[in-house]
């Protein structure tokens, strides 16, 4: 099959899930791959070094070719201009992109913004490409549960576009059981939907033996680390964290909180724990895939943590599947789908999110447990993840979906 990829965020940008990684492993398979994209900004929404944004960029990356489309660079707080950079993507993709791709049997919309649904449908009726849209947030609900956009008239018409997407999809992909559900209440026929949990990328899954060395030089050596890594927003709440450090750090100097990444939220933690004086949480910059995974194999626990919003209670957040696939045993700062799935693969603990006592509380229980209970724990989800989440899996399903969506086209 010939499969446009139709995203706003693709490599070099961390796309761990539906990006390069998913691309090639197609291509691997005998398919021909085309990636209609904008340029690489996230998370800093700067354009990286070596790009500009211009009218049409063509490039080969790894084998796979990619037409970048241009768009107003932004992640930062601002609403209007998140905006911004989403609309642009869309109309461009939807104009310049339209003109500049070749024919393809099926498009595959791995959503970030729904915006992306616009390029998608223009396709559909000018080329009569089909498209599968692949959910990884579910819109509008997320720009409220974040805060980034609160108008109660502008979120019903998101709502109301996000149908239309739907309606007009071959497939739609969903990520956890919660998401179904609610678009099923919506009115989103269940034969329309297929569940395929997020999976990680392979390159991230380091089971090697933990680096003493490496913890050494970043400051992990000695300590108990419950481990955080990725985006630190809004909705990580990572204040929480700051404080279930502060209830630990008389009693329990040993454990350690090591929080990894970027995000608009990051000085502010900083601040936070300067002004405490918390010497038990460290910061880490951002890391490559190439560094991560041994960094996180450093870990005694790692965390998942999100504010306590009914829209996250149907939400797994995609470090859950690499957490397992690594190895680790799992403090799940969150209710729902996700503390259910930990839950099912006896990976972990769950703890009340936005809540330091019980945040605090499950990591005294994790410190107090024997190695062997630990490591059992992360076994647990490591066998879990390869028999029920893994890439090769979900790559399969998917193969059987683009191909039903090309001969429903037919």
């Amino acid at each position: 099959m010939r499969i446009l990829f139709i995203t706003h965020h693709f490599q070099p940008e961390p796309n761990f899930f539906t990006g390069l990684p998913f691309a090639k492993e197609l291509v691997r398979r005998g398919h021909e791959i085309e990636v209609l994209t904008g340029f690489p900004n996230y998370p800093g929404g700067k354009i990286y070094e070596g790009y500009r944004v211009q009218m049409l960029h063509r490039e080969t990356l790894e084998g796979i070719p990619i037409i970048r489309v241009p768009l107003y660079p932004s992640h930062d707080g601002s609403s209007i201009k998140r905006v911004a950079c989403y609309t642009s993507y869309a109309l461009s993709a939807s104009t310049i992109g339209t003109l500049a791709i070749k024919k393809a049997d099926v498009a595959y919309v791995g959503q970030g913004p729904a915006t992306v649904g616009w390029p998608a449908f223009v396709l559909k009726v000018l080329r009569r490409i089909p498209y599968v849209f692949h959910i990884m947030d579910l819109w509008p609900d997320t720009l409220e549960a974040t805060g980034m956009f609160s108008n109660k008239l502008g979120l019903w018409a998101v709502g109301q576009w996000c149908k239309f997407v739907y309606w007009n999809a071959s497939k739609v992909i969903v990520y956890t059981p919660g998401v179904k559900e609610k678009l099923l209440q919506r009115g989103v026929p269940e034969e329309k939907m297929e569940l395929i949990y997020n999976w990680c990328d392979d390159a991230l899954i380091c089971r090697d033996d933990k680096d003493q060395k490496l913890a050494a030089s970043l400051g992990m050596k000695d300590k108990f680390n419950i481990v955080f890594a990725g985006n630190m927003g809004k909705a990580q709440a990572m204040d929480a964290v700051l404080n279930a450090a502060e209830i630990l750090a008389g009693d329990y100097p040993e454990i350690q909180f090591v929080l990894i990444g970027g995000g608009v939220e990051v000085e502010h933690l900083k601040a936070i724990a300067a002004e405490k004086k918390l010497l038990n949480v460290l910061f880490l910059s951002h890391r490559s895939i190439a560094e991560i995974g041994p960094i996180l194999r450093c870990a005694d626990v790692l965390l998942v943590h999100l504010r306590d919003e009914p829209l996250f209670r149907i939400t797994i957040p995609s470090k859950t599947q690499a957490y397992m696939a690594l190895g680790r045993p799992i403090l799940m700062g969150l209710k729902g789908d996700a503390a259910s799935l930990v839950e099912e693969a006896k990976a972990g603990l769950a703890c009340e999110p936005e809540n330091p006592l019980s945040i605090a509380e499950a990591a005294r229980k994790f410190y107090a447990m024997n190695q062997a209970g630990r490591q059992a724990m992360g076994e647990n989800g490591m066998r879990f993840y390869d028999s029920k989440l893994s890439f090769s899996i979900a790559v399969d399903r998917f193969e059987k979906i683009f191909e039903a969506a090309v001969r429903t086209n037919k």
